[in-house]
C-alpha cells in the first residue's frame, strides 16, 4: 500500500491520523449508484462544502444529490458580451465620429464623410459591435469555465490513490476535504460508513 495514503479497509474501523499529520481529507468507495446517490445526499444534508463525488460513468441526479446549484457562467458570458458590445460602439463611434484636436494624430479619430451619411451610423457599424459581442462572450466563457472548475489542475491527492484507479472502471468514491468547515475526522468517517462505504482512506496532500 502507497505511503501517501493510510486505507481504512474495514469501514468499521475509526480513521486515527498521527498526531500533527496533516491531511487533504478523506475518500469512501461505494459499490453501486444506489448508494452512492443516498451518501451524497447525506454528506449534503451534513453541512459538507467541499466534496467531490467520482463515478465512472455519467450518474443521473447525482447534481441534485449534491446540492449543486444553477451555474453562474451564463452570468459571466452576459457580462463579458455587454462589455464587447459596448466596446464595439465606443470604438466604431471614436474612430469614425470624432476628431479630437490636440493628441497625436494617429490617436484621433478619422471623420470620412461617405455619400452623404452620418459620420456615426449605427446599422453601418453593427457588424464589427457583432463580433467584439461574440468575441468577449467566448473568452468570458471560456475563461470563466477555467477558473470556476480551478482549471488547469495538474494535480489532485486522489490520483496517488490506488484504489481511485477503479473510478474509471466499476467503483464509486466520495471525496471529502479537511479543510471543509465541518470536516471532523471521526464523525465525518462515522457519517461515510453509516452511508454504506465499503473502503474509507485518508489521503495526504
Amino acid at each position: 500500500m502507497s505511503e501517501d495514503h493510510r486505507a481504512i479497509q474495514d469501514p468499521q474501523t475509526h480513521l486515527d491520523a498521527a498526531e500533527g499529520a496533516t491531511s487533504w481529507g478523506v475518500l469512501a468507495e461505494f459499490d453501486d449508484v444506489e448508494t452512492l446517490l443516498s451518501a451524497a445526499e447525506q454528506v449534503r444534508d451534513a453541512g459538507f462544502r467541499r466534496w467531490e463525488a467520482y463515478s465512472p460513468f455519467p450518474v443521473h441526479g447525482l447534481d441534485a444529490a449534491m446540492g449543486h446549484q444553477y451555474t453562474k457562467l451564463p452570468w459571466i458570458v452576459l457580462a463579458c458580451g455587454l462589455t464587447g458590445m459596448l466596446s464595439g460602439i465606443l470604438l466604431t463611434w471614436y474612430t469614425n465620429a470624432t476628431s479630437f484636436e490636440g493628441i497625436p494624430y494617429a490617436l484621433r479619430g478619422y471623420l470620412f464623410h461617405i455619400s452623404g451619411k452620418p459620420f456615426w451610423s449605427f446599422p453601418a457599424f453593427i457588424p464589427p459591435i457583432f463580433e467584439l459581442t461574440i468575441l468577449f462572450s467566448a473568452f468570458g466563457a471560456f475563461f470563466g469555465m477555467l477558473a470556476m472548475n480551478r482549471l488547469p489542475m495538474f494535480y489532485h491527492p486522489v490520483l496517488k490513490n490506488l484504489r481511485f484507479r477503479r473510478a474509471t472502471q466499476d467503483k464509486f468514491f466520495i471525496g471529502i476535504e479537511a479543510a471543509d468547515p465541518a470536516f471532523d475526522s471521526s464523525k465525518t468517517v462515522d457519517l461515510l460508513r453509516s452511508a454504506g462505504a465499503t473502503a474509507i482512506e485518508e489521503l495526504e496532500p
